[in-house]
């Protein structure tokens, strides 16, 4: 059973005291945008979880989940008041 993107999100966590609040894996300093990045140069899950051995296959597709749902995120500028 292929678990819901909801349920990978939660694997996405951002605090201020970790990584400057960047989105990351499981509060580990381990962060979206370097997942996808590596998985974008080439690297092959497998690769990737060789490099990070205390990240699981699950966390892959959780950084992969995130990245694509604020791909589809709008921003609205805020208008001065």
């Amino acid at each position: 059973m292929v678990p819901m993107i909801d349920d990978r999100l939660r694997r996405i966590t951002c605090s201020l005291d970790v990584m400057g609040g960047k989105p990351c894996i499981r509060g580990m300093r381990v962060t979206v945008g370097a997942l996808v990045g590596l998985l974008a140069a080439g690297r092959s899950i497998e690769e990737v979880l060789t490099a990070y051995p205390y990240l699981e296959r699950e966390d892959v597709f959780a950084a992969l989940s995130y990245a694509a749902w604020r791909a589809e995120e709008v921003d609205v500028p805020l208008r001065a008041s």
